[in-house]
């Protein structure tokens, strides 16, 4: 048998990534071939978190007979990478193929191949992180729960949205904005945290001063929240990691006092990004997906709760092609982040050759794209049409680990006909390529001004009093 490989391409084509192999096709073509396999072997493995929380995952390999060894640990590891981003965990309980998993627990080793991964999740859980290899009875069965959170609408509040290029806040009497505003600001740029806080509390001030008292405050941020505690924030990047222990952790607490310790809930941008599609198609298993600085997700279940995963699915791998792009950040390649942001329009404009002033800050260079793409510049609609394909590919992939009726896209990437052309390029990859999810699945796409503030709107509802 010759050696397998994961590079199956796009149905559509891409001229501005030509090479794009999408994860999803490359684990069918995977699994197909081992269907057509004698005496597959069974893979568990099990990732644990906090509360005592767990996600059990069984899947098959090639056996030893068909030398895919290293077909076999493409697919475990973008598998276990994938699920671990989508949960969280601190610990990985593997079963079965015994060197599988000891080339597993090396990669999430200090200095192995997953390093920023381990490292990561070591921070979020502040506990070692850990890969123990056991019998295939030995490991840990599923046990999840969930929570329900935010949809309050009374009172005078604060929805404030703090993303990593700019801050949107909105002041809401008793379910309706009266006052919405955006600022630019910088944060991953900032070794001082005190920059942080002081835009934070200048929107927080300026949608006070449009309410006659404060009841509440809820904050959507780009980042893993705790109750309430900064865990892991982009927007913090450049923070020395003592000012960041000492000043960033109990941020919110500190602006809570200074509101006279009014109820305050700080939750990931990407789960009040499905909270805002929950409350506005009045539906449940909804995943939201903010493309902007980064990309962001969240994902309100059947019930309407959240779940406490992570859902970071900016580092949930997208794309099988070897050649793919690094993320800056975690050093691994084919991630979502540089696939559903601003850095996948740069990415994409410069392989296209479309000019453009390189001073300019990320965020300028996306409307740049974006004013190109509304005079119906071909190129720059050809990254949005990219993007789209990109999409329709993934939420396919992500179907496999989120029970879904309802995709809402959110976010600066998605406005204007850049938005549209999204939209309709992930549908075609859906219906032409995955029919049947695609009668069970709506990719959703809100007005202007939803996909501008809804998320600070949303999170106003967060806090309850």
């Amino acid at each position: 048998m010759e050696k397998f490989k994961f590079n199956q391409q796009s149905k559509i084509d891409l001229s501005l990534d030509k090479e794009f192999s999408p994860i999803i096709m490359g684990n069918i073509a995977y699994e197909t071939a081992l269907g057509n396999t004698e005496n597959p072997v069974l893979i568990r493995f099990a990732i644990e978190r906090s509360e005592d929380q767990i996600s059990m995952t069984e899947c098959y390999v090639f056996n030893e007979a068909y030398q895919q060894q290293e077909a076999n640990f493409i697919y475990i590891e973008r598998l276990i990478k994938t699920i671990l981003w989508i949960k969280g965990g601190y610990k990985i309980y593997f079963g079965g193929d015994q060197s599988l998993g000891q080339r597993i627990k090396a990669s999430y080793q200090k200095g192995g191949l997953r390093d920023f991964d381990q490292d990561f999740m070591s921070k979020v859980y502040e506990k070692p992180f850990e890969v123990e290899l056991v019998n295939l009875e030995e490991v840990p069965k599923t046990k999840e729960t969930s929570k329900s959170i935010g949809r309050h609408l009374n009172g005078s509040r604060i929805g404030f949205d703090a993303g990593g290029s700019d801050r949107k806040v909105s002041a809401v009497v008793d379910g309706k904005a009266i006052f919405s505003e955006e600022v630019v600001w910088h944060p991953k740029e900032q070794n001082d945290p005190n920059y942080h806080y002081q835009g934070i509390m200048d929107s927080l001030k300026r949608a006070a001063s449009k309410l006659k008292k404060v009841d509440a405050i809820g904050v959507s941020s780009a980042g893993i929240f705790i109750n309430n505690r900064v865990a892991v924030a982009s927007l913090f990047r450049k923070v020395p990691q003592n000012l960041f222990d000492n000043e960033v952790r109990e941020l919110y607490f500190k602006i809570q006092k200074e509101f006279n310790n009014v109820p305050i809930e700080v939750i990931n941008d990407g789960d009040v990004t499905a909270l805002a599609g929950s409350m506005s198609l009045e539906s449940n298993r909804v995943l939201g997906i903010a493309m902007g600085t980064s990309q962001a997700a969240g994902y309100v279940n059947g019930l309407g709760n959240i779940t406490g995963w992570l859902n970071e699915l900016s580092f949930v791998p997208a794309d099988y092609n070897p050649n793919a792009p690094v993320d800056e950040w975690s050093n691994d390649y084919g991630v979502g982040v540089n696939y559903f942001s601003q850095d996948a329009v740069i990415k994409l404009a410069k392989a296209a050759h479309i000019k453009f002033d390189e001073s300019l800050s990320p965020a300028k260079k996306l409307k740049y794209f974006q004013e190109l793409a509304e005079n119906n510049h071909d190129l720059a609609l050809e990254i949005f049409k990219t993007i789209g394909v990109y999409l329709g590919y993934s939420i396919a992939y992500y179907a496999k680990f989120y029970d879904i009726s309802h995709v809402l896209i959110l976010g600066r990437v998605t406005s204007g006909i850049g938005g549209i052309k999204i939209l309709e390029y992930a549908n075609k990859i859906l219906n032409e390529s995955f029919s049947q999810l695609a009668k069970m699945i709506s990719v959703n796409l809100p007005d202007e001004k939803s996909r501008r503030v809804g998320q600070s709107i949303a999170a106003a509802s967060l806090p309850k009093f």
